[in-house]
């Protein structure tokens, strides 16, 4: 008897995991809408305000190179714990702060947590959940979508009481999903084999891998850049600016759940990847033609959250497919490389749109993004390969009966018996 394994049948520790795992990709956009705010109220430049991405997302990714040496020794669910407690402190630290600088620096702090966190919990997703592997990766991107949509849509409603409401509204968000993880994870022992600092690194000496990894990071500065600047060129209210990225967010989950398999099994992952990342180099084009048209920006910004749900997907599941390393590692390695990418971004369009013009950024992304585009077909053999590794195994798992199949066919054999 074989069945169709749904991904949202899990137990308690995955759903708790995944819990955490909406709080923290709120993380990502919660800022978003503050961002004007935040400029005007505290003096800031726009290019001072961009560090809040750069100092979160270039730590997250110097510290993913440690997720694996940290995880290995002390267990999964005590690297969990680690990160999401830096989390709570941290974003608490950031909204208690007087000044653009102090926030930079707990945000800081704040990715130090989020490395350890994300690396970490994708792992314990991928090997707890049921349905394989595939199964987890369409959690996973649910709970990334989930948590992109209501990130913006929580800071503009927090934002417009104060700047300091998203910060403190993760903190305690945080803090439910940390109980959450230690009451229903159970215990993981540290592995028997202890991994080491160099691996995440030396990983990259595989070609596959190297490649998609940097296909991520071309994507995620054209993915930053729009998340980071837009939202001046809006000039809308914080809850105004929440609405916009929510619209935005929804697309990017409702893509990422039910677009992405359906595309990928249709024409495949290079090709279904290849046409998102031209798509959203046109977006960004757009932008970069036209920032002084708000309902332009409004639009494009929208309409790329399809895309953007769409990449997401589809760049994890051919990483964690195509590597050739165990996916921990996978997950360090293509972690560090693209947030090396969306943490610069935000920097270089603050100082480009500044010194030059508020073209040059997006018109810079557009360019980075259709690099990834052409750089992701030196790999479309092996992608293709993956593809089908990655179906034999779906297979295979769905041949195996469910907990409730083999009641059934117990009690079929009993009543036969009598």
């Amino acid at each position: 008897m074989t069945a169709e394994i749904s991904p949202f049948r899990q137990p308690k520790a995955v759903w708790a995991v995944a819990f955490a795992c909406v709080i923290s990709f709120m993380g990502i956009g919660l800022v978003d809408p503050i961002l004007p705010a935040l400029a005007t109220q505290l003096d800031a430049s726009h290019t001072q305000v961009e560090l809040l991405f750069t100092s979160y997302l270039v730590v997250t990714a110097v510290a993913m190179l440690v997720t694996g040496a940290v995880s290995s020794r002390i267990g999964a669910k005590r690297t969990l714990i680690a990160g999401l407690v830096l989390i709570v402190v941290f974003a608490a630290a950031a909204g208690a702060a007087d000044s653009i600088a102090g926030i930079v620096g707990f945000r800081a702090g704040w990715g130090l947590g989020n490395a350890l966190f994300i690396a970490t919990s994708l792992a314990v997703i991928v090997g707890s959940a049921s349905g394989g592997f595939a199964g987890a990766i369409v959690l996973y991107e649910t709970a990334l979508g989930v948590g992109i949509a209501t990130g913006p849509l929580l800071g503009g409603l927090l934002g417009e009481i104060s700047w300091r409401g998203p910060f403190l509204g993760v903190s305690v968000l945080m803090l439910i999903a940390l109980v959450a993880t230690v009451v229903f994870l159970p215990p993981t022992p540290a592995s028997e084999r202890r991994s080491s600092l160099r691996e995440p690194l030396a990983a990259l000496r595989h070609r596959s891998l190297r490649t998609t990894s940097l296909t991520g990071l071309l994507y995620n500065w054209g993915f930053f850049t729009l998340l980071g600047y837009a939202p001046f060129l809006m000039g809308l209210s914080a809850l105004q600016l929440g609405g916009v990225f929510f619209a935005w967010g929804v697309l990017v989950a409702i893509f990422a759940v039910f677009g992405a398999p359906w595309l990928e099994g249709r024409f495949g992952t290079p090709r279904t990847l290849t046409a998102c990342l031209v798509l959203v180099a046109l977006v960004l084009a757009l932008i970069g033609i036209f920032p002084g048209t708000r309902w332009v920006v409004i639009a494009a910004v929208i309409a790329s959250g399809a895309f953007v749900g769409l990449n997401n997907t589809l760049v994890t599941t051919a990483v964690m497919s195509i590597s050739p390393v165990p996916r921990p590692v996978a997950s360090a390695t293509y972690g560090f490389v693209r947030f090396i990418g969306g943490g610069l971004a935000p920097l270089a369009a603050g100082l480009l749109a500044e010194h030059l013009s508020v073209h040059v950024p997006f018109l810079l992304g557009a360019v980075v993004v259709l690099a990834g585009a052409v750089l992701l077909q030196t790999v479309r053999a092996d992608l293709d390969g993956a593809a089908e590794t990655t179906e034999e195994a779906t297979a295979a798992v769905r041949e195996i009966p469910t907990l409730e199949e083999e009641a059934v066919i117990a009690q079929d054999a009993l009543a036969r018996d009598r």
